[in-house]
């Protein structure tokens, strides 16, 4: 397994209490139901919501390579989704549940930052809670935006 694809797998098994169901990049499902919810998927590259990807050099960016360790450096959103919008009930509704899963979010990653070793450095993240689009739906969730630098 390369070191991208063993991060990104590591990133999925996550284990966040609150959280329903992880998805990794090739079991990301098209639509989700009320029962998956709250889930965690793992998005490496573009998304259908670009304001995620609002930094220069949208997903992937390599740093020369030297003598020294071969680098890239690579953007993954892991977006959770917690609850569909839905007419009359605003963010607010769903703001005590959200804080109380990137709480716990963190608190899974602080034990693992590195993604069992997969990454050079601990992963760096910005959180970004909001209104986030997935199957024809818009969730209320957290894009959590990793940074990561991998020795390939």
């Amino acid at each position: 397994m390369t070191p991208f694809r063993a991060a990104l797998t590591t990133l999925a098994a996550l284990s966040v209490t609150g959280v329903t169901h992880n998805y990794d990049v090739d079991a990301v499902p098209d639509a989700l139901s009320r029962a998956q919810l709250p889930a965690l998927l793992v998005l490496p590259g573009e998304t259908q919501a670009d304001e995620l990807f609002r930094e220069q050099g949208k997903g992937f960016a390599a740093i020369a390579f030297s003598s020294g360790a071969r680098t890239v450096t690579y953007t993954v959103t892991h977006l959770l989704l917690v609850a569909p919008q839905a007419a009359g009930r605003g963010a607010r509704s769903h703001l005590p549940r959200l804080i109380d899963l990137i709480d716990a979010y963190f608190a899974a990653l602080g034990a693992n930052v590195t993604l069992s070793a997969a990454l050079l450095e601990p992963a760096r993240v910005k959180v970004e809670p909001g209104t986030f689009p997935h199957g024809g739906v818009a969730y209320h969730g957290c894009a959590f935006r990793h940074t990561w630098l991998v020795q390939v």
